[in-house]
């Protein structure tokens, strides 16, 4: 049985940091910096049979702006659905419904994205970052 749950408690930091530390988006993040985003960030843990397969968090001000971040199913339960089921949960939660402009970055899951309505930049040009190494 898949269940969602936004409840940080029920999280397997142990689980999420081995996940993440070997993805190219946050290699070598420690479990201390796992557990420091964990604790500033709106959490989703998806589960089968009540064993963790999945994470998600989002960066939000509830109101005007959310940052999705840290998407991820583990590679035996991809194709699935899981990661569908998880995006619908996110995009459904009554704290989250409220809020004007979503974002994210992907290198290779736009497919998954563009079903819950996000697409490419309109104006790109009008973003800026600054990225310490």
């Amino acid at each position: 049985m898949i269940t969602v749950s936004t409840d940080k408690n029920k999280l397997d930091v142990p689980f999420i940091q081995k996940f993440l530390k070997n993805v190219y988006w946050a290699a070598g993040r420690t479990m201390q910096e796992v557990q420091t985003t964990i604790d500033h960030s709106f959490c989703f843990g998806i589960y089968l049979d009540e064993q963790q397969i999945g994470f998600a968090r989002v960066i939000t001000d509830y109101v005007v702006f959310a940052y999705l971040m840290d998407v991820f199913i583990t590679e035996e339960h991809r194709g699935k659905g899981y990661s569908s089921i998880l995006i619908e949960n996110m995009m459904n939660e009554p704290k989250l419904k409220n809020i004007k402009i979503w974002r994210l970055a992907t290198s290779d899951a736009h497919f998954l994205y563009s079903k819950f309505g996000f697409h490419e930049l309109a104006n790109p040009e009008k973003l800026m970052e600054k990225i310490i190494k």
